[in-house]
């Protein structure tokens, strides 16, 4: 029997060894530590949530997620991962994590779950798509490293605190070459 449950804070060091399960499999480095993820996603305001999926008590798999919002049609999910290690793939563990997930989005009436699929991930590409899930015609961008860095200190983009700023950080002017223009 599967059960999925809710991660806790002590699940940090499990979620932490699953990823990099899922990381060996993909080819990707882990940043992540076991600390960042039990501050991120279960301190005072959580960036991420976990299911845990378990059979006969053994960690099966899990899903990492969080909120996210269109402009064009509201609030949904993100899912960043789902993950089910080996020895327990084919036996319905992904399908217990999707449709938990699925039917918080529906109780909570957002839109939809928004995922990245990695496009060599054949047994993930049909697992999506035999769940009913189409190809988006999006691309995905990411910037990140020197990149970002650079971007953040470009000299034709500065952000300049507005005459009448409240102090919020988010309330400021952008200058994007002209004088003083409002974004």
């Amino acid at each position: 029997m599967i059960r999925v449950r809710k991660a806790e804070r002590p699940d940090a060091r499990l979620i932490r060894q699953m990823i990099l399960e899922m990381a060996e499999h993909e080819h990707l480095p882990v940043f992540a530590t076991e600390e960042r993820l039990a501050k991120d996603g279960f301190g005072v305001a959580p960036k991420f949530h976990v299911l845990i999926a378990e059979v006969d008590n053994a960690a099966a798999g899990y899903a990492l997620f969080f909120d996210c919002y269109s402009s064009f049609q509201g609030p949904g999910i993100f899912l960043e991962d789902l993950f089910v290690r080996n020895e327990f793939r084919g036996k319905g563990v992904g399908q217990a994590l999707l449709s938990r997930i699925a039917a918080s989005v529906v109780e909570l009436a957002y839109f939809g779950i928004m995922f990245n699929v990695l496009d060599w991930n054949q047994s993930a590409l049909q697992f999506f798509e035999s769940a009913g899930a189409a190809l988006s015609d999006r691309k995905t961008f990411c910037l990140a490293g020197p990149a970002l860095h650079g971007i953040a200190n470009c000299e034709s983009v500065k952000a300049n605190p507005a005459p009448h700023a409240t102090g919020d950080p988010d309330q400021r002017t952008v200058s994007l070459g002209g004088q003083n223009a409002r974004n």
